[in-house]
């Protein structure tokens, strides 16, 4: 039995060694709040009804450069500016949420670590959740105080459509379509041309959420382990949906478990109308 345990203990060390919990629990984050600069990625109407207390807001449509064109980030000066005015620099320790679904927290996880910072983390389970449970909340904007933060790219993080050509013809690398299966499979599309990058693997952003009496929370380690068993961390991984959200949500996963990704901002709705671009088409087949 003790070898049984050994052995297991070995297994699980070697499994999990480059992972890194990018998650806190309500739980322990109701007990800290304190030790963290908050950010409420929700839009600026619904900050104002209820908040958690602490936090400043951010709403995820400025992390668009314009969003209606693609999915590009936000330029560096008009980053450089919200973040300033927010009081927040690259060493804080930031905790990000949203509603609970994930999606717009981990798409400004991903834009917080692009412009280079250090200890974010994002909330599992949003307002909606920390809400019910009656915790504390306000409808008064906090004062802050400017930082001096200086914008500078993380450019490891962030896939141009040209690293994004690069590696999906590589093979050292590893392209990901975080989109439904019916826009990977060509059958809708965001848009003028229809289907995935060619060579891209497809790994929805749902497969990173376990949903449990209507409530959203992130998979655990070990099951976000089982849901990237067939890419392998010797590669560099590029991420893309249709503008740069939902494959926020793979990229914090892959970012907890280790991986070298990156998020291709722009997204298919850059690929999909760039007509001098390859596509691969499964419904024409």
């Amino acid at each position: 039995m003790k070898k049984v345990f050994i052995t297991l203990t070995i297994f699980l060390s070697v499994v999990f060694a480059h992972a890194e919990s990018l998650r806190v629990s309500i739980e322990d984050f109701s007990k800290n709040l304190s030790m963290y600069k908050i950010v409420d990625v929700r839009d600026s109407g619904l900050f104002l009804q209820g908040h958690i207390k602490g936090a400043v807001n951010l709403p995820i449509a400025l992390t668009y450069e314009n969003k209606s064109q693609n999915g590009k980030i936000v330029e560096p000066n008009k980053m450089q500016s919200i973040l300033r005015d927010l009081g927040l620099d690259i060493n804080d320790n930031v905790v990000v949420y949203d509603n609970g679904s994930f999606f717009d927290a981990a798409r400004l996880f991903w834009t917080l670590e692009v412009y280079g910072f250090k200890n974010v983390k994002l909330l599992n389970g949003g307002f909606d959740e920390w809400d019910s449970l009656d915790l504390p909340t306000s409808t008064t904007p906090i004062k802050t105080t400017k930082s001096n933060y200086i914008a500078s790219i993380n450019n490891k993080r962030l896939a141009t459509k040209f690293a994004t050509q690069i590696a999906s013809k590589s093979p050292t690398q590893t392209v990901i379509d975080a989109r439904g299966i019916d826009a990977y499979e060509g059958k809708v599309s965001s848009a003028q041309r229809f289907g995935h990058i060619p060579t891209a693997q497809h790994i929805p952003a749902a497969h990173n959420l376990a949903t449990k009496s209507g409530k959203a929370k992130l998979k655990s380690i070990a099951e976000l382990e089982e849901t990237y068993k067939n890419v392998s961390k010797k590669q560099k991984v590029v991420l893309y949906c249709a503008v740069g959200r939902i494959s926020s949500t793979n990229y914090f996963a892959m970012r907890e478990l280790g991986y070298d990704v990156a998020n291709y901002d722009a997204s298919w709705k850059e690929w999909g109308n760039d007509f001098n671009l390859p596509i691969d088409n499964p419904s024409k087949k």
